[in-house]
């Protein structure tokens, strides 16, 4: 408040955390159990506890985030979206095996559809999270069209199967483009605004060579093994379906390592782009620093068979904003609420598995 009693005309942004990935050990172990006894049905519910535990933990100008999301709307999001999608999938496969094989036709079309849709869940996905989030009471909003972001995505993925990839950073930056320019804290929209201050390129091109050596690489460990089998005229045993399971993990520990310095350069342009009013955002994320976070995590996942997923989530958080400062100032106090959002959860996005969450 300035000395006449009004509100100042902006506030900085200072973000903060109590985050203590220990103290979700607990919550990781209800979730497992009972995901194992309801056949995973419980997922739902467990997410939703999962993310209200961190929003609550996160903080913004000292004052904590809240979750509003619920289970039941991530459930029922996911049984409309297998009866609109899974079920008319099934029928086509049924056609085409029962039918005619003149289906099959369908089936390019198909894949272009599926495409579009896992663009729309991944849009739908922030929508929703974003509705379920308030702070100081405020919740955000995304506005836009699923369907627009899922041609987009539809058109930018083609565009990088023509280049063999290398249309992938652009793409990468026109759908972060799509969501934040479309966020919205209460009525005060954020905007968008390409910084181009980290290099893309360079750290892209290392990832791909790297993944077309290492891919190779794989190829020719696999081959060997195959071929002798094959040659023997033996069933393929349980030890060489291991040992291909061990190079196909392999290869994906070498991708995380050689794409480390990409990714990290992405998360810091996507943060140095967005802006709030006059407030600028920074998020110092360094390669060994990604790296590190990523292996140490599905090391946690797979050593804990999926049970410690939400402490490797609270880790992740807390190292983002760990990271993520801002300068500048932004109109807070004066934000009227936003309108509400979805009834139901990011059902597709379950359904595809591509929630970014």
């Amino acid at each position: 408040m300035d000395n006449g009693g009004t509100p100042a005309s902006g506030e900085t942004l200072t973000f903060g955390h109590t985050i203590r990935p220990a103290a979700f050990v607990g919550l990781s172990l209800k979730n497992g159990l009972l995901n194992i006894i309801t056949l995973t049905l419980y997922r739902f519910w467990g997410k939703t506890e999962v993310r209200r535990r961190v929003w609550s933990h996160v903080t913004l100008n000292e004052e904590p985030f809240e979750y509003t999301g619920r289970g039941k709307e991530l459930f029922l999001g996911f049984l409309l979206a297998m009866l609109a999608v899974g079920a008319p999938y099934l029928a086509l496969i049924l056609a085409i095996q029962f039918v005619s094989p003149l289906f099959t036709l369908l089936l390019i079309p198909v894949y272009i559809g599926l495409i579009v849709l896992i663009g729309m869940a991944i849009f739908m996905t922030y929508r929703y999270q974003a509705s379920r989030t308030r702070w100081r009471g405020v919740r955000f909003h995304l506005s836009g069209e699923p369907s627009r972001y899922g041609w987009s995505y539809l058109g930018y993925a083609l565009l990088s199967g023509i280049t063999f990839g290398w249309y992938s950073p652009a793409m990468t930056m026109k759908l972060a483009e799509k969501i934040w320019s479309g966020m919205q804290y209460g009525d005060q929209r954020l905007s968008w605004a390409r910084a181009y201050k980290h290099n893309l390129y360079g750290p892209f091109a290392i990832a791909w060579i790297a993944g077309i050596f290492g891919y190779g690489a794989l190829i020719a460990a696999i081959i060997p093994s195959a071929a002798a089998s094959a040659s023997a005229g033996t069933e393929p045993s349980v030890l060489l379906f291991l040992r291909f399971y061990a190079y196909g993990f392999a290869y994906v520990l070498f991708l995380i390592i050689a794409t480390a310095a990409y990714h990290a350069a992405v998360m810091r342009e996507i943060a140095a782009s967005i802006r709030m009013a006059d407030a600028r955002f920074t998020l110092d994320v360094k390669a060994g620093a990604l790296m590190g976070l990523t292996l140490s995590n599905i090391a946690l996942i797979v050593l804990s068979l999926g049970f410690l997923q939400p402490v490797a989530m609270a880790r992740t958080v807390k190292f983002l904003i760990d990271r993520l400062s801002s300068a500048g100032t932004a109109p807070l106090m004066s934000a009227h609420q936003a309108p509400r959002g979805p009834k139901t959860g990011e059902g597709l996005a379950d359904a595809f598995d591509v929630s970014p969450f």
